[in-house]
């Protein structure tokens, strides 16, 4: 069921305790040299929309919200970002809505790494409003993490920064976008986490090439074989959201 293209009688006839409204949350902000400003929105759509397609009587798929918390990206240029404060009141008002009418279940699924921490707060100041309800949220990535480093032949066996991941996920989706003249290895970058610390770090102090890891490796095959398995992984997050119990 996609949100915006059912009329509000079919949406007031969707059960409200046995349906999954998906929230998908995503970016536009500078990816390196090489793929579109879009790629966050366009990879987290195309697995939101995946699931949906698979499930499609459970959940109730919202149109993808393309702005994030990118202000780290901002020195670098090519970037749309909201205020953190902004950006949690506004997930707090995305799912304020559905839960508001009578909905039950919220996840988010997070499709840009600068979502993360204000998603959980997001959903820490819902469930002091909504205790009677699920509320969930997580980046698909994480979801499929082991499938994700099980794909990937560079060093870096995770979602970095227009890294092999998002290339060969772009190859795949929508090859037409990447400049692959411009595509290269990263080359050094900065890690944000040292001795379990985490080390606050903006994208041009991390990497001078705005990108991470090796897009010299990526590939279209690599994004097609790592699909299916990352909307699996998803999809198996979701069940385990519908079938959990609600809250007397």
């Amino acid at each position: 069921m996609k949100f915006h293209e059912m009329t509000s009688p079919a949406i007031a006839a969707v059960d409200r305790a046995s349906t999954l409204v998906m929230l998908p949350i995503a970016a536009v902000e500078q990816h390196g040299p090489h793929l579109p400003t879009g790629t966050d929105t366009i990879i987290c759509e195309a697995v939101a929309a995946a699931v949906e397609a698979r499930l499609p009587g459970s959940v109730l798929l919202l149109p993808v919200n393309w702005l994030g918390a990118s202000a780290h990206h901002l020195r670098l240029g090519a970037t749309m970002t909201a205020e953190l404060s902004t950006y949690i009141a506004t997930l707090c008002e995305m799912a304020r809505a559905p839960l508001e009418d009578g909905f039950r279940r919220v996840m988010f699924l997070n499709g840009h790494g600068g979502n993360t921490d204000p998603l959980r707060v997001a959903l820490r100041e819902l469930q002091l409003e909504f205790p009677h309800t699920i509320l969930s949220g997580a980046s698909y990535w994480s979801i499929a993490e082991a499938v994700i480093a099980a794909g990937l032949e560079g060093e870096d066996k995770f979602v970095g920064h227009a890294c092999e991941f998002e290339t060969s996920m772009i190859q795949y989706l929508r090859p037409e976008l990447v400049d692959e003249a411009a595509r290269a290895h990263a080359g050094p970058w900065l890690p944000d986490v040292i001795e379990g610390l985490f080390v606050s770090r903006d994208m041009k102090q991390r990497t001078q090439a705005g990108c991470t890891g090796r897009p010299d490796l990526a590939s279209a095959e690599k994004g097609a074989a790592l699909f299916g398995p990352i909307v699996d992984r998803v999809c198996v997050a979701v069940r385990a959201m519908l079938d959990e119990p609600l809250p007397g």
